[in-house]
């Protein structure tokens, strides 16, 4: 088998494993919101079909990047990607998932920020907005081009900073999870990560409803350092609304309620 076909392989193979984790991971957490909050995707059957259709799409997006670097540290050793937990000193384990997660989380407050400038917006990010209210099948509901920004980080970190391989599992672990449920439209982590002191840093579904809710804030991932130095952070949202009110956006393209493109 040639090393073209063989990458083309990998990467087909790695977009079926992204689409399922998402179908896994996403479809548990609406039934969860199913069992613990009965009717709160009630009507939202068109807007989740449209959210599934967008994900899937991006799975491929993220599948392709993806699948290049896992043949590439199969086959060539390109990635500093490691399985001997003894290569690295025991204490980088952690300090290596938080070193990937802040630069993930940095890099997505600024390209996020960026997508909301309006004529971005408009041809972008309006895909991800259009969800209103967001449920859990639409963490990747995003535009290519927005997909294809999101996919680039993770297979261009592992080609610079080691990281073991049980490590990565977990920072995707995390990605998954916290894309999840920061859509779901329903708390589910107790109160002392998002209204106490540690919430105070950290960013759940409480802190990212708000910047669905009013856009023009709250834009990080995973930490709200970025929001809390640049003066973007306005909060947490309020479940009790439950449909933020405003125009509905089209999802071909659209504006910021109450901002012209």
């Amino acid at each position: 088998m040639s090393a073209a076909l063989a990458i083309l392989l990998s990467a087909l193979a790695m977009s079926v494993i992204v689409a399922v984790r998402y179908l896994i991971a996403s479809g548990g957490f609406a039934l969860a919101t199913r069992v613990k909050h009965p009717g709160h995707y009630r009507g939202l059957d068109a807007q989740i079909r449209r959210e599934i259709g967008w994900s899937l799409a991006s799975a491929i997006i993220y599948g392709a990047p993806a699948g290049i670097v896992a043949w590439g540290w199969q086959h060539r050793g390109w990635t500093r990607i490691y399985d001997d937990w003894h290569a690295y000193p025991l204490w980088w384990l952690p300090v290596s998932v938080l070193v990937y997660l802040v630069i993930q989380d940095t890099w997505f407050y600024w390209t996020h920020r960026w997508m909301h400038r309006p004529a971005v917006f408009k041809r972008v990010h309006a895909v991800h907005h259009a969800s209103r209210p967001p449920t859990a099948w639409a963490a990747m509901a995003f535009h290519p081009f927005e997909a294809v920004t999101l996919a680039v980080v993770i297979p261009l970190l592992v080609l610079l900073i080691p990281i073991h391989v049980a490590m990565l599992g977990l920072v995707l672990g995390v990605m998954t999870v916290m894309g999840v449920t920061n859509h779901m439209g329903w708390e589910m982590f107790p109160r002392f990560l998002w209204g106490g002191r540690v919430g105070a840093w950290l960013i759940t579904a409480s802190h990212h409803q708000r910047h669905h809710d009013a856009y023009r804030c709250n834009y990080g991932l995973y930490f709200r350092f970025w929001d809390r130095l640049c003066g973007t952070d306005q909060g947490v949202g309020d479940f009790a609304k439950h449909r933020p009110r405003g125009p509905r956006l089209d999802a071909a393209g659209g504006s910021e309620p109450g901002r012209a493109a």
